[in-house]
């Protein structure tokens, strides 16, 4: 038995985070034990355990989820943990040490805020020298410049974390950093160099691309505590006896790159002046660190049909390019970012206008170079100003992003699925730079709170997001102070003066309540409660204010953006009626906010907020559904709000759900939805009944789907389902991002439906689940894998070729799961090898309920699966082909006399099995069998 992933609220190790009080979490794998019965967690201040602070003793109370010890934290302090646990089989084991450390906490500031003697526009390097005499024991680094800063400690980069201090809110709090640079410092001379660059703090930032949003000046606080063996210290402070030169760095920002010269050579001390930006907004780091994550080659130089240089990195990455010169002194190298090529040529007027660029003048030797305070998303790369042929081994993609660990993965038999997936993945790594951006590459780059909630779910099953969104949901409750409750539509606001709306601002409740239930720690909803409920408060008073309807008829609504259905073209949002979906949500947040106060055992606060949302949901349905349960509303959009969100009338779901369907055989199966209804379509559907019709509209691949743009050739997921048009050609050039992620949030349907892993909200955290996976003839087998909070779940499904289905399960050490067979007979499945014996019927399926372990069952399903329901084409599709519709009037010539095809013309062949009226006898279909395989070829 081993005992791993020790983490200290959800972050390995972590130096100088404000903590709070300390949550610990752990997980137990390599053992064949079922249940943890006990479990001892102990805290030192030494790793040798000599000085325990806290030793809960053997307890039945300590869950591997979270655990807080009641202990006091000092200042500046390391603290080591570790936890043993017992096990049902009678094991026991101890865990590696872990460690966490304090930064100042409540310490005052020894040093002071300091600006440099120069032009606000010039960048500067602040330089501190000073002897060390004596042998250390321990030095740190507390640190906040602005706007971004990086550190040199005797010509050595200091840490492996970029573009910090990151962005926040900065006119609500500033965020310090805390490094150990015990192993960095030296006896006799040392010199640290503080680069700093525009950022977002004083940059061109934010919707209206202004200079100084937060600040028009360069500033640094910081104090180096060096430790040393014999019991004194040393303090390092940033004052006035700081130096001052310009620097190499001529010029930087988020959307235009960074101008670098290597020339330029600067000895003049301008000196530093204290600046007052007081220290009541200063705070402990939330955020993670960004750290170069991955590293790509390019896979080929371009020469284009204009005679340019484009390096092809093969994957639309944001970060940036790290590359070998050799160079006459005064050569301008110039690197210019973008993420298509149109008519084989460079392009970036999707950028709008961002140049994204980096140049960089060389000193005549020989050095690796990469830009300091900017980043870029982009695939292709144009190299201009070296005469010589470029070497592609002399350029690498630094690829960068927050430091979390990825947690999930998929993998089916549709290549195309599989590559959505990472494309899926790939748009979460570009977007998730400490904050939750909309996109990478252009000139905006904001935390745009609608993205961010609907793909919550997907991001937390791909990576573990806990610190992540604590972090960015911290920024939307301190953005709330001064709005009476309003959640902006942009986190951290940047300058920007927005408003709200339904599905961006209810980004407040769903993402602390997606990761209470993804993760099983409550902290955060102690943490973001009031904020929460501030949120919905304010839409109460909106509505107070509008005669107390119960719905939300006020204000301005971003609708459901980028839908394809809206009769206005110059409309983005759709056409959905917006009060609908205001008030959906208006419903969806306080449920929400009565679950959490009732996690919080807040019972007053529950009962409230749960009356509201019966309030809410009564009003919506006397509104927009009549007795009969026809919604009033026909957009797809409509349907799936109200089937996700429960809000059909008692006993009309069926006529909804065959409402829905109507719709979508009007729309041809393809969706119309957009930023609101598209992250539930496929959810609302299997849910319903309709799992065939998900998985028809997942695997179409024409426009508008989710494949289109994969057959195009996307590596990341688009912002328009045809930002690149069937010709190759962008679609336009505003708004048009080829890296934007919402639209990615399907694959939590893929975790949760096709591969079947739920957790369960009354038993957070995956502690317990119910896996009920849904297979589909339309894929061979599908694998996953999740790294949950309590272990590695893997679920496993095939369909053989004598469309018997198998079942692969592992369910890790201390939880259960409720396992769903669908479509089989409890007598006929059998579970490694044997016959089941305990389970039970319910309609359709078999439900067994399992401990940890892992399970492979076999059974022959009571429908059929085989193979030659793989065909997707619908016969409406086929017909229109002469080869395939000979095929089909030699195969099938029952149909065509009565109609039949143009009856059900949407539907697929391998659809029809499970219709009563399809006049097709099991021998016809083995007949039809052969054909198939020439359908297929003929169709492709």
């Amino acid at each position: 038995m081993k005992i791993t992933n020790l983490k200290t609220n959800h972050i390995e190790n972590p130096i100088g985070f404000d903590l709070g009080k300390p949550s610990f979490s752990f997980i137990v794998t390599e053992t064949t034990a079922k249940k943890q019965v006990a479990a001892r967690i102990e805290v030192s201040k030494d790793d040798e355990f000599n000085s325990v602070i806290f030793d809960s003793g053997k307890s039945k109370e300590i869950d591997s989820l979270a655990f807080q010890p009641s202990i006091d934290l000092e200042p500046r302090t390391r603290y080591y943990w570790r936890v043993t646990v017992w096990a049902d089989s009678g094991e026991i084991s101890t865990s590696e040490v872990a460690y966490f450390e304090t930064a100042k906490i409540d310490e005052s500031w020894k040093g002071s805020w300091i600006t440099p003697n120069l032009d606000s526009d010039i960048h500067p390097v602040l330089i501190k020298k000073f002897n060390i005499e004596k042998t250390i024991k321990s030095a740190r680094f507390y640190v906040c410049g602005l706007g971004f800063y990086e550190i040199n400690i005797n010509d050595k980069k200091c840490g492996d974390e970029y573009l910090s201090p990151n962005l926040n809110a900065y006119d609500k709090w500033l965020q310090y950093q805390t490094y150990d640079i015990t192993n960095e410092l030296k006896l006799g001379k040392n010199e640290v160099e503080i680069l700093l660059g525009a950022g977002m703090y004083k940059g061109r930032f934010g919707l209206d691309r202004k200079e100084n949003i937060y600040g028009d000046k360069f500033a640094l606080l910081c104090e180096m505590v060096i430790n040393f063996e014999d019991g004194e210290s040393l303090i390092i402070k940033s004052d006035e006896s700081w130096k001052v030169r310009k620097s190499k760095i001529l010029a930087s920002g988020i959307y235009d790159g960074e101008v670098y010269d290597d020339t330029f050579i600067d000895s003049t001390d301008y000196g530093v002046k204290k600046i007052a930006l007081g220290f009541d907004r200063l705070k402990a780091r939330l955020s993670l660190p960004v750290k170069i994550k991955e590293k790509l080659k390019p896979v080929e130089i371009i020469k284009t049909p204009k005679g340019e240089t484009v390096l092809d990195l093969g994957q639309n990455m944001v970060g940036w390019l790290e590359f070998k010169v050799r160079a006459e002194k005064g050569t301008e190298i110039n690197l210019q970012y973008g993420e298509i090529l149109q008519e084989g040529n460079f392009y970036r007027d999707n950028l709008q206008s961002a140049k994204a660029e980096f140049k960089y003048i060389s000193d005549g030797t020989e050095k690796l170079v990469r830009p300091h305070f900017t980043y870029y998303g982009f695939r292709y790369v144009k190299v201009s100003g070296l005469d010589e042929e470029i070497n592609k081994d002399d350029f690498t993609g630094c690829v960068i992003y927050s430091d979390m660990e990825t947690t999930g993965h998929i993998e089916t038999s549709n290549e195309l699925i599989n590559r959505f997936f990472l494309n899926v993945l790939w748009g979460q790594k570009g977007n998730f730079l400490d904050v939750p951006t909309d996109c990478p590459q252009r000139d905006e780059r904001l935390g745009w709170t609608g993205d961010a909630q609907v793909f919550s779910g997907t991001a937390s099953f791909n990576m573990d997001t806990f610190a992540f969104f604590n972090k960015y949901v911290y920024d939307i409750a301190r953005e709330q102070e001064n709005r009476n409750g309003l959640v902006p539509n942009i986190v951290p606001v940047a300058g920007t003066n927005v408003s709200c709306s339904s599905g961006w601002s209810d980004v407040a409740t769903i993402i602390p309540w997606t990761i209470y239930v993804q993760y099983g720690d409550k902290k955060i909803l102690e943490q973001q409660f009031e904020s929460m409920k501030a949120w919905v408060d304010y839409i109460k008073r909106e509505d107070d204010n509008s005669f107390s309807t119960r719905l939300w008829t006020t204000g301005f609504q971003l609708g459901d953006w980028l839908a394809l259905d809206g009769e206005n073209p110059e409309s983005f949002a759709g056409g959905t009626e917006e009060s609908f979906i205001a008030s959906a949500y208006y419903y969806y947040s306080a449920n929400i906010v009565a679950k959490a106060a009732k996690v919080l055992k807040k019972e007053d606060i529950f009962k409230e907020y749960k009356a509201l949302a019966d309030e809410i949901k009564g009003a919506i349905r006397e509104e927009y559904f009549t007795s009969t349960g026809r919604l009033a509303l026909k957009n797809q959009t409509a349907y799936i709000l109200a089937i996700y969100m429960d809000l059909v009338p008692e006993g009309k779901k069926d006529r909804v759900v065959k409402d829905l369907r109507e719709r979508f055989k009007l729309d041809k199966n393809y969706l119309k939805t957009g930023f609101i209804g598209t992250p539930y379509i496929c959810r609302a559907l299997s849910k319903s009944g309709c799992n065939d019709l998900a998985y028809k509209i997942l695997l179409n691949k024409d426009y508008p789907s989710w494949l289109y743009a994969v057959t195009m050739g996307a590596t990341t997921v688009w912002e328009r389902w045809n930002s690149v048009l069937p010709d190759g050609k962008i679609s336009g050039t505003h708004m048009n991002s080829l890296n934007h992620y919402a639209y990615g949030s399907v694959v939590e349907w893929m975790y949760r439906y096709m591969a079947g892993i739920n957790p369960i909200e009354d038993k957070p955290g995956f502690r317990y689940v119910k896996l009920e996976p849904k297979p589909h003839c339309s894929f061979k087998y599908v694998n996953m894998s999740y790294k949950s909070p309590v272990g590695i779940y893997e679920t496993k499904w095939e369909i053989d070729n004598e469309g018997k289905l198998k079942f692969y399960f592992n369910i890790p050490f201390n939880a259960e799961a409720k396992v769903v067979l669908p479509d089989a007979r409890f007598d006929k499945v059998m579970v490694n090898g044997q016959k089941l014996i305990n389970g039970a019927q319910e309609g359709d399926n078999v439900v067994v309920e399992l401990n940890s372990g892992t399970y492979e069952f076999c059974y022959e399903p009571t429908i059929s699966y085989i193979k030659y329901y793989n065909i997707d084409f619908s016969l409406e599709e086929l017909i229109k082909n002469e080869e395939t519709k000979k095929i089909l009037e030699e195969t099938l010539p029952v149909m065509l006399p009565h109609g039949m095809i143009e009856k059900i013309g949407d539907k697929s062949i391998r659809e029809l099995s499970n219709m009563p009226f399809f006049p097709v006898s099991s021998e016809l279909l083995e007949k039809l069998d052969e054909k198939l395989e020439k359908i297929k070829v003929v169709f492709e």
